[in-house]
């Protein structure tokens, strides 16, 4: 479903992501693992068209999506659910919901999303009126999950989903995510837990420096010496 080919892309002159390569098959859920800086929060932010690619290709669904707006890219089916979840920290429950489907004119379908938005996050129909800057970071984590779902996407980003969250928030947080999978949307994410985004995973990349270190099923980097002494360590 999404293909990187040779992906360059950064901050002006100060180039990331090297000549990345990835594939991640429809229905799957992907993890990309590596240290602060490896340049994995980058490669989702040139997939979603945030910031320009330098060189390289990026085709989704056969499209080739290389430098299209990130209007474009939603429009197709890509939804990012950004590190640190940035809601709309003044506008309702309801209201960031609503933002998650701004694309789309289908009134009826759009109200039926909502209601089964609600229905998957009770925490959030009980707060659908509430601002949402003053909900607990579990609960704007869930709100920047069910904004991401409102666009109906046929692939969602992920980019550190469990960051500052408590331990039992972030095992119901994983939970959703493979959820989503098996109900069948592709999924890519980034995650700094790296045994987590390992175990629930079909297919992991390690990325160091920008570029591709490993490849493989999420059993085979678990099994790695590099992955273990590095990412897996106690």
């Amino acid at each position: 479903m999404l293909e990187l080919r040779d992906l360059v892309s950064g901050y002006g002159k100060a180039m990331v992501v090297k000549g990345l390569s990835i594939d991640v098959g429809r229905g799957q859920l992907v993890s990309l693992i590596g240290a602060n800086g490896a340049g994995k929060t980058t490669t989702l932010k040139a997939i979603s068209g945030l910031i320009p690619i330098k060189s390289g290709k990026v085709i989704f669904d056969g499209q080739d999506i290389t430098n299209a707006s990130a209007r474009k890219i939603l429009s197709l089916g890509v939804a990012h659910c950004p590190e640190g979840r940035h809601v709309f920290p003044y506008m309702t429950v309801t209201e960031n919901l609503e933002m998650g489907c701004y694309l789309r004119n289908d009134r009826k379908a759009i109200a039926d999303d909502m209601s089964r938005i609600f229905e998957q996050f009770p925490r959030l129909a009980e707060r659908r009126q509430q601002v949402a800057g003053t909900l607990s970071g579990g609960e704007q984590q869930m709100l920047a999950i069910g904004r991401a779902l409102m666009s109906r996407p046929k692939l969602i980003m992920f980019d550190e989903p469990s960051l500052g969250l408590a331990p039992n928030i972030v095992e119901h947080t994983f939970d959703i995510i493979s959820n989503i999978r098996d109900q069948g949307t592709t999924v890519l994410m980034v995650e700094q837990n790296a045994l987590a985004a390992l175990e629930m995973c079909d297919h992991a990349y390690l990325i160091e420096s920008g570029a591709l270190t490993l490849a493989g099923s999420g059993r085979e980097l678990v099994d790695n010496p590099h992955v273990r002494a590095a990412y897996l360590a106690d």
